[in-house]
């Protein structure tokens, strides 16, 4: 059995029933306001901190590491220093006194060595621990941020979350008894615009969505519903005043 035609005013009722569904939804994203996009942002952040923290901390790790590597270089240089001190004392000829002395200026200077290094190596340190602490400090920051607009957002939605899927149910019905073309074109209008406005109605002889004056002659056509009209200026889908007064 083939499918009724539907009269053009059954068209435009549908476009303006699917709108004013929709624009609920619309009230109910502004009061939740940019509180999704900054949690969600806040997130983001916390995990990049603490990625920051994570990696800031192996590198000190590793500093310490080195560090400790360094002062058992000079540990076992002052044994070997120790233990070529005695030998002194039991040289037999020059020679072997010359080797002896070599041995302990070498091993001075790798204690040198060792000490300057964990010099600069504790100097490197300073500054990531300096960083470290200032990561800790904004993630402790943010997390009491995110935890705050988390606690807000949830106040929200607990409020509107049974209206919303309500909502969100009967446009998708209302969105299926769309005929495809006008489905896109009324999806593409709403992306235009913030307020998500794609079908209005006549407004004091202006339309209701930019508030540009309408030809005497188009609101006449309009009131008829031959056609589906559309905004010259903006391009939005104009009902007749009477789908307001029938809402």
């Amino acid at each position: 059995m083939a499918t009724k035609e539907l009269s053009v005013k059954e068209k435009l009722q549908q476009l303006y029933d699917l709108q004013t569904i929709d624009s609920k939804l619309d009230e109910i994203e502004i009061l939740k306001g940019e509180l999704p996009m900054e949690v969600s942002d806040l997130e983001d952040e916390i995990t990049g901190l603490e990625t920051r923290i994570n990696k800031l901390q192996a590198s000190i790790d590793d500093i310490e590491k080195e560090v400790n590597n360094h002062k058992a270089n000079i540990a076992e240089s002052e044994a070997l220093i120790e233990k070529y001190n005695k030998q002194l004392d039991n040289v037999k000829n020059n020679r072997e006194y010359d080797a002896l002395t070599k041995e302990i200026e070498l091993q001075n200077l790798e204690i040198q060595l060792s000490e300057k290094k964990i010099r600069d190596t504790k100097a490197g340190r300073e500054g990531k621990e300096e960083a470290l602490a200032a990561a800790k400090e904004r993630l402790e920051t943010r997390t009491k941020d995110l935890d705050n607009k988390k606690v807000e957002l949830e106040k929200i939605i607990s409020k509107t979350e049974k209206e919303e899927n309500k909502l969100k149910k009967a446009s998708e019905k209302a969105r299926k008894d769309i005929a495809d073309r006008l489905l896109k074109s009324y999806d593409k209008i709403r992306n235009n615009y913030r307020n998500g406005l794609a079908v209005v109605t006549v407004n004091r002889g202006a339309c209701g969505g930019c508030f540009n004056r309408i030809p005497p002659q188009q609101i006449i056509e309009i009131g008829v519903m031959k056609n589906i009209i559309a905004c010259e200026h903006c391009g939005r889908v104009i009902v007749d005043e009477s789908f307001e007064t029938e809402e």
